[in-house]
């Protein structure tokens, strides 16, 4: 088991320094759409590659930041069934949907999403607007996305399993947001 929480933990390890990209890109993408209007207000000047830029760095944040939601247990739940269990059936409810409904969903849609990739890449496609960005590099983040948050769920599963074990002690509450 100890060898499984190594792995686990190295999961996580990547998916916190994603996330901490991730982070980044958001002020990033305020700081490059606030120039981008006052550049096209006070100069009148537009550029389609700084709009897709913006368009990019959502998706990225998207993506990647998934996996580092799940990571931190800030998710979306189904709360009917999990605030009603104890402690170790929401454990058990945690491993059983990331086994069985997240993992395989997360492998085949990065599987899916391959050769819309690959056929992107092997033309090197390009954006059809005028002064716009490579098409290939983007495409790429929708399977990668999906494998780093089939990933972080394989290292839940490994601590949820750790924690019903007993050798680990998890802070798996779920707080549900105010709204």
């Amino acid at each position: 088991m100890r060898q499984l929480l190594g792995v686990s933990n190295a999961i996580d390890q990547l998916n916190e320094k994603i996330g901490y990209f991730c982070n980044l890109l958001v002020l990033l993408s305020c700081l490059v759409s606030a120039a981008n209007a006052m550049i096209r207000y006070a100069f009148d000047y537009s550029s389609n590659g700084w709009l897709e830029l913006q368009w990019y760095m959502f998706a990225i944040m998207v993506m990647f930041g998934a996996s580092y939601t799940f990571k931190r247990n800030e998710h979306v739940r189904v709360e009917i069934f999990y605030l009603f269990l104890s402690e170790r059936g929401q454990l058990w409810l945690d491993m059983i949907g990331t086994l069985f409904f997240l993992i395989p969903a997360c492998l085949l849609l990065a599987y899916l999403s391959w050769p819309f990739f690959m056929q992107a890449y092997s033309v090197g496609e390009m954006s059809g607007n005028a002064g716009g960005l490579l098409r290939w590099p983007i495409k790429f983040v929708i399977p990668a996305g999906f494998v780093m948050l089939a990933l972080q769920g394989v290292s839940e599963v490994i601590k949820r399993i750790a924690a019903l074990r007993g050798e680990l002690t998890i802070d798996a509450k779920y707080e549900r947001p105010t709204q």
